[in-house]
């Protein structure tokens, strides 16, 4: 079983890659424009945003293997459409093809992950989000280290390759899960089966944690004015790392009893609110190190329980739709949780923004540990 779900790991890997490489070196590639770089960032998780929930629909009805092999191929052709064309003020276009083509093979690679491994469910998304973190913790570094040795066709020429390779491994490897019966549904049923405790609470901890995760690799290295980009630039490889690495942990720990969601999702989000606190409090390279030790220990500890509960708590044949919702609710949390911190940095200082996410994190703590019947 463990070599069937390589790949799919493989494609969470190419969807986290593939934003990062390329969101984290557009700042070169803009010249100083930061509307345009605004733009530019917001394509790609735009697409996403838009079409997760309509792909992870189309999974559910035609079976989600079709989805991720589509997804993946035109990834591929989105990125070597951009290297034929050798016009740089395409990478906004190519941008937008990748972020769609990821909103398709990313929701039907968590529903394969979910029907493929149904009684080691925590641990199979605990090796597929550390995958997800090796691909943000990968991506900007690499992505930098290509674009100077080549510019933006060599990164993207990468992309397609590496996004071929994954469909074409997918195709060997991954069998064909059938759609399975399903009953109608109007959208009042859609909408009263979205607003149940069962899909709202693990969905609002991905948006929590995701936007943690997001203000930690974005405001972590301007924490601190006196230290330097490779000292900041090696905090938040250690943010990344420690999610990767306490992931899979978290997901066996649930599988053998060890660890319950209601304990695992709330501990989780209260280690990473401890992380804001220690970033805004404990000043030096100390507190930038310690907060991202402990922002990427919550995340790590709460994102793979968060999708095996949604897996566990909807009905097989609703996978792909659950997923693609969920994956709304991160996206969000990825765009919403930088905003927020930039929005209290500006009226008063980073720090504060700090501790301003710190509380929303708590909040959403007290609303995973209320009613655990419900969980």
């Amino acid at each position: 079983m463990a070599a069937v779900l390589r790949p799919l790991y493989a494609a969470g890997f190419v969807t986290a890659f593939g934003a990062h490489s390329i969101a984290a070196n557009l700042g070169s590639y803009t010249t100083g424009s930061l509307l345009t770089l605004g733009l530019l960032l917001a394509l790609y998780d735009g697409a996403e945003v838009v079409l997760k929930p309509v792909f992870g629909s189309l999974a559910d009805r035609i079976g989600p293997r079709p989805v991720l092999l589509g997804g993946l191929l035109a990834f591929a052709l989105a990125s070597f459409v951009f290297v034929l064309a050798g016009n740089p003020a395409l990478v906004g276009v190519a941008r937008l093809g990748q972020g769609a083509a990821a909103a398709a093979f990313s929701p039907a690679a968590g529903a394969l992950v979910a029907r493929l491994s149904p009684r080691r469910i925590g641990r199979a998304f605990g090796g597929y989000g550390a995958w997800k973190s090796l691909g943000y913790t990968l991506g900007p570094l690499l992505g930098g280290v290509l674009i100077t040795a080549g510019g933006y066709p060599l990164l993207f020429g990468t992309l397609a390759a590496l996004a071929l390779v994954v469909a074409l491994w997918a195709f060997a490897v991954v069998p064909a899960v059938p759609p399975l019966p399903r009953a109608r549904q109007t959208v009042v049923d859609l909408a009263r089966r979205l607003s149940q405790p069962s899909f709202v609470r693990p969905t609002v901890v991905l948006a929590a944690t995701t936007a943690a995760l997001a203000v930690g690799v974005g405001f972590l290295p301007v924490a601190n004015t006196g230290l330097t980009p490779v000292v900041t630039g090696a905090a938040v490889s250690v943010l990344s790392l420690c999610s990767a690495l306490v992931q899979p942990w978290a997901g066996r720990a649930r599988d053998a009893g060890r660890l319950g969601d209601r304990t695992g999702l709330a501990g989780g989000l209260v280690v990473t609110a401890l992380g804001m606190v220690l970033a805004a409090l404990v000043p030096g390279f100390l507190g930038v190190l310690a907060a991202a030790v402990f922002i990427g220990t919550g995340v790590g500890l709460a994102t793979p329980l968060a999708f095996a509960q949604l897996a566990s708590g909807t009905p097989e044949s609703r996978l792909g739709q659950t997923m693609g919702a969920a994956e709304v609710g991160r996206e969000l949390g990825d765009a919403g949780g930088p905003l927020l911190v930039g929005a209290i940095a500006v009226a008063l200082s980073l720090d504060a923004g700090f501790l301003g996410l710190a509380v929303v994190l708590v909040v959403c703590t007290a609303l995973v540990w209320g009613k655990p019947q419900s969980l």
